[in-house]
């Protein structure tokens, strides 16, 4: 295969990742959250650390895993070794998590060349292949250049015209008993609650175990909730798991696709 080789999903296969390990364009990406990096952290062969909570956030803002500027994240996605004609695979290590949120970045940031590893790491070691270790040695900066699409991710003010636009649908990707107000929301001092007009599809409805459900399955379920033509905006907790629905959605062929950056934690405090 030659360097400009593309994907042709957003969503790849172990089998296809493993076959594939040799491409000269691949950049595979560990996206999990907190993960060591250190000579005793397994990884998938090449993988090289995507840093969510610090490189890819912005870290001075009030709510988690804020986006980061555009030159901030190419900056690191440049640090990465990235550039403009590679291929990129992400992963997590709890089947898909946080991996999807690294995809919506990217695509945030107006690079389309990636694709997130179906059943991540778990996926990996039970078809027994092959780990490594985090490569410490240095990687040579890539050329990676950013170009934000601001209509991919909507922040607090930008919301409210969501919740106004019969058009919209807001989905909230967090478990039924948050999403109804039954259970105490985990981050300490966040009230209860949820974003007016939202309906309710948690993230985990989506998986047979630590893989997703076939894109059949998940069409039936899209299209039970919206049409084609409607906007989903997506949220969640703090926007990781958001994006596990804006991954299906996409997988689905739905065009119209937002991610309510700072989700319900944002809007949670802000509306007090």
């Amino acid at each position: 295969m030659n360097k400009s080789h593309k994907l042709a999903s957003d969503l790849i296969s172990v089998d296809w990742l493993n076959s594939n390990l040799q491409l000269n364009n691949l950049v595979v990406l560990d996206a999990t959250i907190n993960k060591k990096t250190d000579s005793n952290s397994d990884c998938i062969p090449k993988a090289r650390f995507f840093d969510i909570k610090g490189k890819f956030s912005d870290v001075n803002a009030k709510f988690p895993s804020t986006l980061p500027s555009e030159s901030q994240f190419e900056k690191e996605a440049q640090a990465l070794g990235i550039n403009g004609d590679s291929l990129i695979v992400v992963y997590d290590d709890r089947g898909i998590y946080s991996s999807a949120r690294a995809w919506w970045l990217f695509k945030t940031f107006g690079f389309n060349n990636i694709a997130v590893l179906d059943g991540g790491l778990p996926e990996w070691t039970a078809n027994n292949f092959e780990l490594d270790y985090f490569d410490q040695t240095a990687i040579c900066t890539g050329d990676f250049s950013a170009n934000y699409q601001p209509e991919l991710m909507t922040d607090f003010l930008g919301l409210q015209s969501f919740i106004d636009d019969s058009q919209a649908l807001i989905i909230d990707a967090r478990s039924k008993d948050r999403f109804d107000c039954l259970v105490d929301e985990p981050r300490a001092g966040l009230r209860r609650g949820t974003i007016p007009n939202s309906i309710n599809l948690p993230y985990t409805e989506l998986f047979n175990n630590n893989k997703l459900k076939p894109v059949k399955e998940l069409s039936t379920i899209f299209n039970k909730l919206v049409t084609k033509e409607s906007k989903l905006v997506f949220s969640c907790g703090s926007g990781i798991t958001a994006c596990i629905l804006a991954l299906c959605a996409n997988l689905c062929d739905y065009k119209n696709l937002v991610v309510y950056d700072g989700s319900w934690t944002e809007y949670g405090t802000l509306t007090q």
